[in-house]
């Protein structure tokens, strides 16, 4: 079975030099900037609406993005949008949110519904976002329900900035890899 999948006659739609690994999955109404990789059982399911990734932008092992379909509390549904240069890390639940460019989401954190994270953030790992929360920018966001505790060091803002052309750099590793078989 092909990583990428339609529902509904709607397929995903990539932009150049994706990585996206052959045990992912990415399912319907689904788009991935320029240079995004999506690394292996990733899930990202398009199906009861849409999500957008931006370019530069690394869905790490084990993650599952998902949206909101139409109901009372929602009744247009929710979206899922990435910005660019943003890192999510293994293990990561992203449903039905926003995250601005230049984000870090720790493993294991779990962001949920109607959630909006500014650009320069960084997620602690293992940290839960409830609903409707606004995370600011320039904040350390921990704990369960996750708290700003701090403003992040220039030496966390210079990370997030070094962490997206990394894995651009691996997953053209990988595609090189790909294209010698």
């Amino acid at each position: 079975m092909s990583a990428l999948r339609s529902h509904l006659g709607v397929s995903p739609k990539l932009g150049a030099r994706v990585f996206i690994d052959a045990s992912a999955v990415v399912i319907g109404n689904v788009t991935i900037g320029d240079d995004s990789s999506v690394w292996p059982t990733a899930v990202i399911r398009g199906d009861v609406h849409s999500i957008n990734i931006g370019a530069r932008t690394s869905i790490q092992d084990g993650s599952v993005l998902h949206v909101t379909s139409p109901n009372p509390a929602y009744p247009k549904g929710i979206p899922l949008a990435i910005g660019s240069d943003v890192t999510v890390g293994h293990t990561v639940t992203l449903h039905a949110c926003t995250i601005s460019d230049f984000v870090l989401v720790g493993m294991g954190s779990v962001v949920l519904d109607d959630v909006f994270v500014e650009e320069w953030v960084m997620i602690g790992a293992g940290s839960v976002v409830t609903p409707r929360s606004r995370l600011t920018t320039r904040g350390l966001y921990v704990g369960n329900p996750a708290r700003r505790t701090r403003e992040l060091k220039d030496s966390e803002l210079e990370m997030i900035k070094r962490s997206a052309p990394h894995y651009v750099k691996l997953k053209d590793q990988y595609l090189k890899d790909e294209g010698r078989r």
